[in-house]
Formats: structure tokens, C-alpha cells, sequence
């Protein structure tokens, strides 16, 4: 290995701060991934859902993509923070808020899915909806790419947020 690869500031430092933000949150993609997959064959089967439910199909690949543009974000808001941007208040702001967003993300599955009860996730994905709104705040703060990367993520919740709350109404 050169000096560059293996010095915390050069590209193999870089690279592997980045291997660690994507990876973060496509980890707990993978935990609630767990958490879903026994009740999506078995209990979401059987409750009633609304007409604008997607196919089952549609939401790993969207997860997927979501759960990566959410490390590629952080990823972003905390190299600028490294260069600068922004307060270090701002950055520990925009990291905490990142990883608390991250920790409700999954917790929703756990709800939802293995608690099965989608009137306590409706609340949760409440909050975690403006947990989501104020990392994209605090991002902008450090770097817009950062924020925007986020928008996807937020318009994604509040459409599983609808579809929340038309299952728990339907089943009450």
C-alpha cells in the first residue's frame, strides 16, 4: 500500500469513510429487512389495504436506493463538516439527527411488522418523518447535495406515512 491509501486523509480513507456511511444505513435495511420478511408472507397477507398499495416487489429495490442515497448523503454532509462547513455544533446537530432518523427507520419495521400494529407505527413514522425534515435541515447547513440527497427519502415516508394510516383505518 502507498502512503496515500493507508494516511486517514487520503483516497483510501476517503473511501473507506465513505464504504461506512453507505453501508450504515443499508445494515439496517437488512435488519428490518429480517424483521418484514415473516410477517409480509404471513399477516400483511391477510389485513386489509388500500388501493394505492404498491406490489410487494416494488419496495426492496426502492429501499435499497433510498438506504444508499441516505449513506451517500451523510457521507456528504460529514466531508464538508471535515472541510469546514458549517459549525461543529452544526455537524454533531447533523449527525445525531442522521442517526436518530436512521434508528426510528427501523424501528418502524419493528412496529409495524413484528409488533404488528400499525397504529403505533402510524405515530412513529409521524416522527420519524420530522426527524427526517430536520437531518435535511441540518445537512443543508453543511451541504446542499447532502440535503437534496435526502428529498427522495422524505417523499418516500410520507407516501409509506398515507399508506400507514389507510391500514390502520382500514383494520381498526
Amino acid at each position: 500500500m502507498t502512503h496515500v491509501a493507508t494516511h486517514p486523509g487520503g483516497r483510501g480513507g476517503e473511501a473507506l469513510r465513505l464504504a461506512t456511511w453507505l453501508l450504515l444505513p443499508v445494515a439496517v435495511g437488512a435488519l428490518s429487512g429480517i424483521v418484514t420478511a415473516g410477517a409480509v408472507g404471513t399477516w400483511y397477507q391477510t389485513i386489509a389495504k388500500p388501493g394505492f398499495t404498491p406490489p410487494d416487489a416494488v419496495f426492496g429495490p426502492v429501499w435499497t436506493t433510498l438506504y444508499l442515497m441516505m449513506g451517500a448523503a451523510a457521507y456528504l454532509a460529514t466531508r464538508a463538516a471535515r472541510r469546514g462547513a458549517g459549525s461543529r455544533p452544526d455537524a454533531r446537530r447533523a449527525r445525531a439527527l442522521f442517526l436518530l432518523q436512521l434508528a426510528l427507520n427501523g424501528a418502524w419495521s419493528l412496529i409495524f411488522f413484528g409488533l404488528r400494529s400499525p397504529g403505533a407505527a402510524l405515530v412513529e413514522i409521524m416522527i420519524l418523518w420530522g426527524a427526517i425534515a430536520a437531518t435535511i435541515a441540518a445537512f443543508a447547513k453543511l451541504s446542499r447535495p447532502a440535503a437534496a440527497l435526502l428529498v427522495p427519502y422524505l417523499a418516500w415516508v410520507s407516501y409509506a406515512a398515507a399508506l400507514n394510516g389507510a391500514i390502520w383505518w382500514l383494520n381498526r
